[in-house]
């Protein structure tokens, strides 16, 4: 009886434990205010949110899955992480021009880009607390930018819900300094949770656009606050990934790609997701890009059609015929088994055989475009 009594207070404490650990703020709260929008989606179906594509999560047969991502938990391998600090130019971000272009990586995702005088910041992750920090390792010398570090921003653009896109802290931490987000449905539920205003935030289905005017076909949001940017319009564009943040159902938000086009320049935001059609089917719809930031890094056999490999990655540049090329998704975070420092070869030698200008700088460094 003793024992029991012992087991049952553990399994109490355990419960209560993670009670305490899923009502932190940073798992969200799903609340579906947007949940008519939601069900109204071409890209809705059957109780989950769906890519244009039938996509497997994970690739191959159950005991290599099962083996890959124990070697991701609990593998020691040098290679999947720098043994000395990576390079990395500490900016003072704040008295950069807006009367030009230009790019500022912070590793893996998350970046700030001026294109005609607007900022545009993507998929911060700045500030990883805890329970991100038990997930999220940066590599030596990368974690040097905070959320203090960065100027006002005029557009903020997440492109899906995953830890590693979409962090609690660094969101919490610039919600004053940001002007307007724009996000896949459902990513709204999380932000207003967060404290974001509703008029900060439009959600967008694939293919939507938010507009200065009325010049595109697709739904058309129009905001006051960006009418000072003649013919600025950001789409939101599909991409081949998934979404959970954690637990319970997958799918219940969407992930996406988008396209920045103002003053006659287009710039595209890959966001997460594996090779299909989208890219020549944007390249035929837009035309080609002038800066194309695309995913590289974290890719695995074992879940090829959810992240961008390297033979794929190949194909989505010459799919896309962009006349710039940057990549992220790599050099902050092991996430996967491949080396670390694959990523930026896999990069150069496909710039190099087909003559593509890659735009290829360490963290913080201020990139031209």
């Amino acid at each position: 009886m003793k024992a029991l009594l012992i087991v049952l207070s553990i399994i109490v404490l355990l419960c209560g434990a993670g009670l305490v650990v899923l009502s932190h703020p940073a798992f969200g709260l799903l609340r579906h205010v947007s949940k008519e929008r939601i069900l109204a989606s071409p890209n809705y179906r059957d109780g989950m949110f769906q890519n244009q594509e039938p996509t497997q999560q994970f690739t191959g047969d159950t005991a290599s899955t099962i083996g890959t991502l124990w070697r991701f938990l609990t593998g020691k391998d040098t290679l999947r992480v720098p043994q000395q600090p990576i390079p990395a130019v500490k900016t003072d971000l704040k008295c950069l021009p807006t009367d030009s272009d230009w790019l500022v990586w912070f590793g893996h995702s998350s970046y700030l880009f001026c294109l005609d005088g607007k900022r545009y910041l993507v998929d911060p992750l700045l500030q990883p607390e805890w329970p991100s920090s038990m997930m999220l390792k940066a590599f030596p010398g990368t974690d040097i930018y905070r959320p203090d570090d960065l100027p006002d921003i005029d557009v903020l653009i997440i492109t899906h819900e995953h830890w590693d896109h979409m962090d609690y802290a660094t969101l919490r931490d610039i919600r004053d300094r940001v002007q307007q987000v724009v996000c896949p449905l459902g990513i709204a539920d999380y932000l207003r949770y967060w404290g974001y205003k509703d008029e900060q935030i439009t959600e967008m289905d694939w293919y939507e656009s938010l507009s200065a005017k009325r010049s595109f076909s697709e739904t058309v949001f129009q905001r006051s606050d960006l009418s000072g940017a003649a013919g600025l319009t950001i789409t939101c564009l599909p991409s081949r990934h998934f979404s959970n943040r954690l637990l319970g159902k997958s799918n219940q938000t969407l992930w996406a790609s988008f396209l920045v086009e103002a003053a006659g320049r287009k710039v595209y935001i890959g966001g997460d997701g594996g090779y299909d059609k989208r890219f020549a089917q944007i390249h035929e719809r837009f035309g080609a890009v002038d800066l194309a930031l695309l995913e590289n890094g974290q890719y695995n056999a074992g879940w090829k059609y959810i992240h961008t490999t390297p033979a794929d990655l190949e194909k989505v540049i010459l799919d896309l015929q962009a006349k710039q090329v940057f990549t992220v998704h790599h050099d902050k975070f092991a996430l996967s088994v491949h080396p670390w420092s694959e990523p930026s070869t896999v990069a150069h030698n496909i710039a190099a055989k087909h003559n593509i200008r890659l735009l290829d700088a360490p963290i913080g460094t201020v990139v031209r475009f």
